[in-house]
């Protein structure tokens, strides 16, 4: 294997790698968002 090729092949895998970690992170930081309670849209109904 060439120099370049084992240049490309590390800096590849680095940077998938990074991007990678980066959307983990960012899956495991980011808040959920408040999902609509189900029974608070029938309150308003009439029986």
């Amino acid at each position: 294997m060439s120099s370049s090729a084992l240049i490309l092949m590390i800096v590849v895998q680095v940077s998938v790698t990074i991007i990678t970690g980066y959307f983990f992170y960012k899956v495991l930081v980011t808040p959920p968002k408040p999902e609509p309670d189900s029974y608070s849209e029938n309150d308003d109904e009439e029986r």
